[in-house]
């Protein structure tokens, strides 16, 4: 992913790192135990509960503090996503005390390791390094934005436009001319969702579809712009409460061909972001397609199809 250039995941025991280098920034949280480790000249430690951020070209050094070792993630980001200007300033603070910060560096690990959800991961790597300059900054208020109403509904759509081949966050920047953090936060405080969760929205809703005209799952997969069968299932059962096999078979059998289609009229409302259709009834029982239903526009508005 651009602007990372290796992600490590490790459990340390019985080895002392040297003295080194990194040409990059080095985000690192601690799921287990302590580290122990120079900086410039001045012992360091990092801690579960906070965030530890190295800077570029800066001497360090590092070591377990019990024989349990440690458990370390962590991030090598370049000089696009940090400044290696603000190295200074990382020196004489490594240490960030920030718990909504660690919660989203470890969002974004999680994220990293899932195959088609890189537009997930670029939304929580721009929330995270734009916090991050902010702590480096001693600037915790985000900078004075001139708010543009419609930049949400261009977002949207713009993903509208692509949701089957997807866009990226950078592409989705430079198009709309906004930093990607902003559009993130802007798309959040207009839908209540991100710009992952609607494209993810989208996909499933035409999967839907797909399943019960009887197209295939695999099939359904590689049509509606998902990595795999695998990531097709999980978003679907996870939108839907069931998965893309159990639905297309509780949906009714294939009517002869000649059957009348039932129309009724509907009046047009406004457009939701949610992508997927609500389950019905409310109650927590697993999803059930009860038919095939589809929107077709008309010189009046909107025809249902059943």
């Amino acid at each position: 992913m651009a602007g990372i250039s290796e992600v490590f995941h490790a459990h340390i025991t019985g080895h002392a790192y040297p003295m080194h280098t990194h040409a990059t920034w080095a985000l690192l949280i601690v799921d287990r135990g302590m580290v122990r480790y120079d900086l410039h000249r001045h012992r360091r430690g990092a801690l579960k509960q906070v965030v530890t951020l190295l800077p570029p070209h800066v001497p360090h050094n590092g070591c377990q503090v019990t024989p349990e070792g440690f458990r370390k993630r962590v991030l090598y980001l370049d000089s696009s996503l940090l400044d290696d200007g603000l190295a200074g300033l990382a020196v004489d603070r490594p240490s960030i005390d920030d718990p909504v910060l660690r919660h989203r560096i470890h969002l974004l690990h999680l994220s990293l390791a899932r195959p088609g959800d890189e537009l997930e991961a670029e939304s929580r790597l721009a929330l995270v390094t734009e916090r991050l300059r902010r702590h480096l900054e001693r600037r915790f208020e985000p900078g004075s934005t001139v708010e543009d109403p419609c930049l949400a509904e261009r977002l949207r759509d713009l993903l509208d436009a692509r949701f089957t081949e997807g866009v990226s966050l950078r592409e989705a920047s430079g198009v709309l001319h906004a930093h990607p953090a902003h559009l993130v936060r802007t798309f959040g405080r207009r839908f209540g969702m991100s710009p992952h969760q609607y494209l993810i929205g989208r996909r499933v809703d035409l999967a839907r579809g797909m399943l019960l005209d009887g197209v295939p799952p695999r099939a359904v997969a590689a049509s509606t712009g998902f990595y795999d069968q695998s990531h097709f299932t999980r978003h679907f059962t996870k939108v839907i409460g069931t998965s893309p096999g159990r639905y297309a078979r509780s949906g009714p059998p294939a009517e002869p061909a000649g059957t009348p289609v039932r129309e009724t009229r509907k009046r047009p409302g406004r457009r939701s972001p949610a992508g997927a259709l609500p389950r019905a009834g409310g109650d927590s029982s697993p999803a059930r397609a009860v038919g095939r239903v589809g929107l077709e526009p008309t010189t009046n508005g909107l025809k249902v199809r059943t």
